[in-house]
């Protein structure tokens, strides 16, 4: 997979934090939050794996990264809607 490519799918490949993704002048403000969202379910993802004990990272770096993700989430203007929350603990929250 080419890197044009990661940018969408693996984002966490290309992007060491959310503030990177907001800091990009060549993507506009749909794929950034594509992308935001992408690594807020790979955080999500990480996290589930460390409460049941299948390692990664700790669950400190994982709530301070989500927080991160969060706040550029707000920064672009989408909210939260705690509301519309998933059942599951990858689905997170509803952002609008």
């Amino acid at each position: 997979m080419d890197k044009e490519n990661n940018i969408f799918f693996d984002p966490g490949s290309v992007f060491q934090s959310p503030e990177e993704v907001l800091k990009r002048r060549d993507l506009n403000r749909e794929q950034k939050i594509k992308i935001l969202r992408e690594l807020e379910y790979d955080i999500r993802e990480l996290t589930v794996a460390e409460e049941e004990n299948m390692g990664g990272a700790r669950s400190e770096e994982l709530a301070e990264m989500l927080a991160q993700i969060h706040r550029a989430l707000y920064y672009l203007k989408v909210h939260h809607n705690p509301a519309r929350t998933s059942p599951t603990k990858q689905g997170g929250g509803s952002w609008q």
